[in-house]
């Protein structure tokens, strides 16, 4: 490593600066490569290790048509893995290759500009997948790395250093981050706030309109959050957290799904009276829900009104009592709901309920389960609330188990779960139990959605993971209307009521940090998790309905966006009005006669002639009588002019003013004469 340092060191500093650039670039690329097509990362990789090897070896750059070469083959390769040019994927695919090939091509300072904004534009294309605090932090260094390289790029060659850049490149950050500041405040928010459709969310985990026996196994798996909750006051038991997702009354015999109307219902079912009776003290709090790409509003059962969204939004009650609104979840969306947990929901369609629905089931499948159903029904008759305790009374005392590894299921999935493996997963236990409620004439569906969540000790914010997920059942009893029985309960009883859920093992730096302390790990999940929750309240969902929340507090009756508009404009002349100010009081602390001589070397430094900081007058006198590249008439000119203004600084204060105003307009002929000469 120490020969590897010294030998970067022996570089020359331009070939130094280079490879800056290209790590800064690497920086950029890094994020994309697991959305990027396997030719695009390869190519990236590639074309930045040749640039790193021509910079340390002192090659010449290729010849352009390699260049035009492996652009036409980059646009082709593009086409073909998304079939368009068009589209966030497909666009960041591009300017991925594009910022990649032109790294070969930087010959003049122009040439170092186009890659410079070629890499802002990059950096920009990854809030197009992710808004997380992860992105944002790495996007931060990235913008830095930038600035630095762009100031170099305005510099001499070698001078300053690149820490001097750098830290110049952190003062021009902060500076700029009060206005960044201002108009992330107030400039007028519309959803969605990136305006190209996100098409990266396809692959994003979480529930879905249909459940095939074991996949949701894969979701305990998955550590993610799914939605985070603050409670108004003290919050209810673990056991009641039961959250409503997609209900599933369809079942071919492998897979459970939603019915095809509940959409349709929707609309219908949000003009009518739900068949909803609550009671007890309702429960109050506001939901953080994460991108899922799906439509569910997840509300604790049950929550008779809307969900109350951000403006222009709407969510519609399904038949099932689950909340639906009106597009797909790609943004963090906050809203509060009131949830009642003591309710009854479906008494009033006894005489009018078709039971038929609900007790389908498909033909020659699980014949063990139904002879189970039928010996159950010859012991309790048509008693329904019997025959759902006579199921629980077998899952309890049958040992049956609960594991995330039941093994795998074939054809028969009731059948091997109630005869054979005796064990399976919340999906395994509510499948099995609802076939065999419908077996035995007992109308069951099964209910998805998150049950539990921990409550972080940073902010004290609930969290619900996707690891959460869980699958129940509903039964409708003749007298009581669809009652909620959970058989994994029955089952593992801690699953509900102590939490106790099942967890994949901790990975290898985890389980280490586990094993030195057991709490570390926790804790520095929780401090994670509250920073990721802060940026989610105060950044991702900062919305226009926040925005003008903010004006009321500042006393504006009604406002609306254009008052925003108005007050961003304000601020924005006031901070002006401000830098015109320092900079009229900034230059009234320094003598005018030192500007003039500054201005003076600056002038001959870009006419070719270099002269000490720190010579007076009448030296860069004697340096301009001595350059032989200048006419004649334009060095005794400036010579003269320099005595003069030295003589100037010796003059009586009362006339210093007039005569330095006099140099002042004298020295602008004398400098275009200079230009032309040179």
């Amino acid at each position: 490593m120490l020969s590897l340092r010294n030998r970067l060191t022996r570089l020359p500093r331009e070939a130094r600066d280079t490879l800056f650039l290209l790590a800064v670039i690497a920086w950029v690329v890094l994020p994309h490569i697991n959305r990027l097509p396997l030719w695009c990362s390869a190519l990236a990789g590639c074309m930045l290790l040749w640039r790193c090897w021509l910079a340390i070896a002192g090659r010449p750059l290729p010849n352009r048509w390699w260049l035009v070469a492996l652009l036409v083959a980059a646009v082709a390769a593009t086409v073909m893995s998304h079939r368009t040019l068009i589209g966030s994927a497909s666009g960041t695919t591009l300017i991925v290759a594009l910022l990649a090939l032109k790294t070969l091509e930087m010959r003049a300072r122009r040439d170092a500009f186009v890659l410079f904004f070629l890499g802002f534009f990059a950096m920009l294309t990854h809030f197009l997948h992710s808004q997380s605090l992860p992105v944002a932090t790495a996007m931060l260094l990235a913008l830095l790395g930038l600035l630095t390289c762009l100031i170099n790029a305005h510099r001499p060659v070698g001078q300053p250093s690149l820490l001097q850049s750098a830290l110049l490149a952190g003062k021009m950050t902060l500076l700029g981050a009060p206005i960044m500041l201002a108009l992330f405040i107030l400039f007028p928010r519309f959803a969605p706030l990136w305006g190209l459709p996100n098409d990266a969310l396809v692959g994003w985990s979480g529930l879905s309109s249909s459940m095939q026996v074991g996949n949701l196994a894969e979701l305990a798996l998955d550590e993610g959050i799914a939605f985070r909750i603050k409670f108004d006051g003290v919050p209810p038991a673990q056991r009641d957290l039961y959250f409503r997702g997609p209900v599933l009354s369809r079942f071919d015999g492998r897979e459970w799904r939603m019915n095809d109307d509940v959409f349709i219902l929707a609309q219908l079912r949000q003009k009518l009276a739900p068949d909803v009776q609550v009671q007890g003290t309702p429960v109050s709090y506001e939901v953080t829900l994460e991108v899922s790409n799906r439509p569910w509003l997840f509300v604790m059962d049950v929550a008779p009104e809307s969900p109350q969204l951000p403006t222009g939004q709407s969510a519609s009650l399904t038949a099932d009592l689950q909340w639906l609104r009106g597009r797909p979840v790609t943004d963090v969306l906050r809203y509060r709901v009131t949830s009642y947990p003591d309710f009854r929901y479906g008494v009033a369609e006894h005489g009018r309920f078709d039971a038929s629905a609900f007790l389908r089931l498909p033909a020659g499948f699980n014949p063990r389960t139904l002879e189970l159903a039928a010996q159950m029904k010859r012991q309790h008759g048509d008693d329904a609330q019997a025959l759902v305790g006579a199921a629980l009374e077998r899952l309890r005392t049958g040992g049956y188990g609960y594991t995330l590894e039941p093994g795998v299921y074939g054809r028969e999935t009731a059948d091997e779960f109630w005869f054979d493996t005796k064990a399976g997963f919340c999906e395994h236990i509510a499948s099995a139990f609802v076939i065999l409620m419908r077996a035995a004439g007992v109308p069951a569906r099964i209910v998805t959605g998150y049950q539990g969540g921990d409550m972080n000790p940073v902010d004290n914010y609930w969290t619900v993971r996707q690891a959460d997920a869980h699958a129940w059942a509903e039964v409708w009893l003749a007298d009581r209307g669809w009652v909620r029985v959970d058989p994994t309960g029955a089952v593992a009883p801690g699953r509900t009521g102590q939490f106790q859920r099942l967890r994949a093992p901790d990975g290898l730096m985890a389980g280490a940090i586990a094993n030195l302390s057991p709490t570390a790990l926790a804790q520095l999940r929780a401090l994670w998790e509250a920073a990721n929750n802060h940026w989610n309240q105060w950044v991702l969902n900062y919305t226009q309905t926040r925005q003008l929340d903010l004006l009321r507090n500042l006393g504006f009756e009604r406002p609306t966006w254009q008052d925003l508009l108005k007050l961003m404009a304000a601020l924005i002349a006031a901070a002006g009005a401000i830098g015109v100010t320092w900079v009229m009081w900034e230059r009234r602390q320094h003598n005018p006669w030192l500007r003039l001589l500054a201005r003076t070397r600056h002038q001959l430094a870009r006419s070719g002639i270099q002269v000490p900081l720190n010579a007076p007058p009448r030296a860069l006198a004697e340096q301009v009588s001595a350059h032989t590249n200048l006419p004649e008439a334009a060095r005794q000119s400036l010579a003269q002019w320099l005595l003069a203004l030295e003589r100037l600084r010796y003059a009586p204060p009362g006339a210093a003013r007039e005569n330095l105003a006099t140099l002042q307009r004298q020295l602008v002929p004398i400098v275009r004469a200079l230009r032309r000469a040179t």
